[in-house]
């Protein structure tokens, strides 16, 4: 690195050579690295008084990195977590409804395991539960009639209640009539009555991922785990049109911004849809900056 390397073309490699030949990133990391490195860039040409595309990379240090998070939080109206997510946010991993519908065929309900799998599979997916919460689930738990529901306690040893489907109002009611297994009252126990481990949940859902692989050729090679489960289940609210602080109570976040990442990754689809979607003709209007480096970024 010379004492006075240009910022633009490290930056203009980082882009072209690291994230899209070498990580081979998604048009969403791309835009996400893009968009920040926009707002900070615009940022430095107040703070510095200085073009961005004569920036030296010395003058992006450590000072201005921090006056630029602060004028995020105290200015922009971004709070810490958001801000964070700016810099840290991946893209959610769910499952599609093709695929869940084809996890929750696969388990065979002739089968004592496969009726107590598809159960499990079901209030995953439905209620969005955290491992440990439904593990932990017990037959109490249960409430059915006018509002039915489930009671689970959370982190930091919250108590929250859960509403279910009558769908799997009536799988519930079908599980609960089977032969009670151990002395725990587990909703859903092992062959020994014992509550669940996290590896033989993760060994239930490999093996009926590996089946419904079968009839869904998506879920090749795709990870299957409670967490995602989860995450299928609040993006299934989102894109229904349920308001962000209401899916925060049901997962049992503790901050609405918590369910911001479900936000970035609804914006990752809908940029992905409209990439596949042909152009209107006629000329640009739109705004091209005088500053070379401003100018790369906005084609990426």
């Amino acid at each position: 690195m010379t004492k006075h390397a240009s910022l633009a073309p490290l930056l203009e490699r980082f882009f072209t050579q690291r994230l899209m030949q070498q990580r081979q990133a998604s048009p969403h990391t791309i835009s996400s690295y893009r968009d920040t490195f926009r707002q900070l860039l615009k940022f430095a040409e107040r703070t510095l008084h200085k073009p961005p595309s004569r920036l030296n990379f010395e003058e992006v240090d450590a000072p201005l990195i921090v006056a630029f998070l602060d004028d995020l939080e105290n200015h922009q109206g971004i709070s810490i977590r958001s801000r964070n997510l700016r810099f840290t946010r991946t893209l959610v991993n769910f499952l599609t409804r093709p695929e869940v519908d084809a996890l929750l065929a696969a388990p065979d309900r002739s089968t004592w395991s496969g009726r107590r799998d598809h159960a499990f599979l079901l209030v995953a997916v439905q209620t969005g539960l955290r491992l440990s919460e439904i593990t932990g689930l017990k037959r109490g738990d249960l409430f059915f009639g006018t509002g039915a529901h489930l009671r689970v306690i959370g982190k930091g040893r919250k108590e929250r209640c859960t509403p279910f489907a009558k769908s799997t109002t009536v799988v519930l009611r079908s599980w609960l009539k089977e032969p009670r297994r151990g002395d725990q009252d587990i909703l859903f126990p092992s062959a020994r009555g014992e509550r669940l481990s996290v590896h033989g949940v993760q060994y239930i859902l490999n093996k009926h991922r590996q089946t419904a692989s079968d009839i869904c050729p998506s879920l090749n090679g795709k990870r299957v785990t409670v967490h995602r489960l989860r995450h299928t289940m609040a993006m299934d609210l989102l894109q229904a049109g349920v308001d962000r602080a209401v899916i925060a109570l049901w997962l049992g976040h503790e901050s609405v911004e918590t369910t911001q990442i479900y936000l970035e990754a609804t914006l990752a689809m809908k940029e992905a849809a409209l990439a596949k979607t042909p152009p209107y003709s006629g000329r640009s209007s739109r705004f091209r900056p005088d500053d070379n480096l401003l100018e790369f970024l906005n084609s990426l």
